[in-house]
């Protein structure tokens, strides 16, 4: 008897909870509970979006990165600041499919190959976060806008991004010095170590760089 008790109180808990989660999403997808309406007709054609058998707006979880980026409103942002946005499968065509003989290195967040953007005819650094890292959805919306609003020049210049199903890539200007890692550390046998002055001058145009995110860019 008591077994069957606790499963109807787990039940109602269970209804609550899905309730709560339903108004989050509506009010993510509708704003309010008086747009409820255009909200369901906008799931008629929207791809990112469901609708289950008791009729409640559902956002499929593979896909509300690209709800999320969306929302930020990027192509409000002036001309020539704004991060374009690439398919998965441009950027696949653009590193031959992320070959081994196009990838430059890995950092904490994921790994970063060379390509080209046919339809730009440039060479970018396309860097494939990591999908199982700890940066959350929201993070790397604000992220996308955030680097597209910098610009100084002591920070490389963010292109664009993908954010397609569970794909989160962002597309950087090529540096092809390579990066600072490769001129201080681990040097080829006949290649001098940078001298002092440039040294300074590097760590200066470092500092520069951390003052403008810091002080002069506006935060989100």
């Amino acid at each position: 008897m008591g077994c069957f008790g606790s499963s109807k109180k787990s039940s109602k808990r269970s209804d609550r909870n899905h309730h709560k989660e339903t108004s989050k999403i509506r009010k993510t997808l509708g704003g309010t509970s008086d747009q409820t309406q255009l909200c369901s007709d906008s799931t008629k054609v929207s791809p990112y979006r469901d609708v289950n058998k008791e009729g409640d707006v559902v956002v499929k979880e593979e896909d509300q990165l690209a709800l999320d980026v969306k929302g930020l409103n990027l192509d409000d942002q002036p001309a020539g600041k704004k991060a374009q946005t690439f398919t998965f499968e441009e950027l696949k065509v653009a590193t031959g499919n992320f070959r081994s003989d196009c990838f430059l290195g890995e950092g904490g967040f994921g790994k970063v190959f060379k390509g080209t953007i046919e339809k730009l005819d440039q060479v970018v650094a396309i860097k494939q976060l990591d999908r199982n890292g700890a940066q959350g959805i929201r993070e790397f919306a604000v992220e996308v806008l955030t680097l597209s609003l910098a610009d100084h020049p002591n920070l490389v210049k963010l292109i664009g991004f993908c954010a397609e199903g569970d794909q989160r890539l962002l597309v950087y200007e090529f540096m092809p010095l390579g990066s600072l890692e490769d001129h201080l550390h681990d040097l080829p046998s006949g290649k001098k170590p940078l001298d002092w002055n440039t040294r300074m001058k590097i760590a200066a145009g470092a500092a520069r760089g951390l003052e403008y995110l810091h002080d002069r860019m506006k935060p989100l």
